[in-house]
């Protein structure tokens, strides 16, 4: 009986407090494309007139600025997140198998440009943001965790904290384990991005998070990074993660059971939430 008073105590304010998402267009003068991005606001925005911090969400590399939403299996959680943490969440689109850089072989392929230089400059402009590095991080999942290093990485003007779930540190698919012909697909997409070359640049490429730890030794952004042991990537983070100590750089890493997969993922946000609200300012 107790319990079912008390539910019923709680059960008005989840009623009227809610979260509201917008689905943003962006046009990219760069890629000469409109991209879409889901905006969520918290409840308080529309009520009040102060400015908020924003975490950029990425998706994965098949995914879709909508995953977020659609595809964890606690729906709602970005809304509930974004109530309780009082922050804006964006969750943008990109290429299938982009990986979040600037290709230097293919003009369609710019989406490092596209979020540094417009989406962000876009959010920043048409809702109340709080338009400082003390209140932006980002992250993401597989292929967004790797956009979310380099980006953060390259850009520690725009970010205080980045995170990666299941990213992939390292694009050299000779570190995956996956099915031969999985292996031979993303290969082919990244040597028609990058260039073979580039790809196997020695001893890492700079177009991927492992070739990067220099760049991140000076940039002083709050890391977080997190894989499951039964994850296909896991040979990839457990050499981020050595690349960092050996390099003396503070992050929190964390392997946890689990694969590729939403239900990973579900868990695994809300402990980023948890790690960005200490670093990020809310005035």
């Amino acid at each position: 009986m107790n319990r079912i008073l008390l539910l019923l105590f709680f059960l008005p304010s989840f009623a009227f407090a809610q979260a509201k998402v917008d689905t943003l267009e962006v046009y990219s003068p760069v890629m000469k494309k409109n991209l879409k991005a889901a905006v969520t606001t918290p409840s308080s925005y529309s009520s009040s007139s102060k400015s908020y911090p924003v975490l950029y969400l990425l998706h994965g590399g098949s995914g879709a600025f909508n995953d977020w939403h659609k595809k964890v299996t606690e729906p709602g959680l970005v809304n509930q997140l974004a109530d309780q943490y009082n922050l804006i969440i964006v969750t943008p689109s990109v290429g299938p198998a982009s990986y979040y850089y600037d290709s230097p072989m293919m003009d369609s392929v710019q989406y490092e440009t596209y979020i540094i230089k417009e989406l962000i400059p876009e959010i920043d402009k048409k809702y109340r943001t709080l338009d400082k590095r003390e209140s932006r991080a980002i992250t993401g999942l597989s292929m967004g965790g790797h956009g979310a290093i380099i980006l953060s990485a390259k850009h520690p003007e725009l970010f205080i904290a980045a995170g990666s779930m299941s990213g992939v540190m390292n694009i050299d698919t000779r570190m995956w384990i996956v099915p031969e012909d999985f292996q031979k697909l993303r290969t082919t997409q990244q040597k028609a991005m990058l260039g073979e070359d580039l790809i196997y640049d020695a001893p890492f490429s700079q177009y991927t998070a492992v070739g990067l730890v220099d760049k991140i030794k000076e940039n002083g952004v709050a890391l977080t990074l997190d894989i499951g042991v039964d994850d296909f990537l896991i040979k990839t983070n457990r050499q981020m993660h050595q690349l960092l100590l050996e390099n003396k750089i503070d992050h929190d890493y964390t392997e946890r059971p689990g694969a590729h997969t939403w239900n990973y993922w579900t868990e695994s946000l809300p402990y980023h939430l948890l790690f960005f609200s200490k670093h990020l300012k809310w005035e």
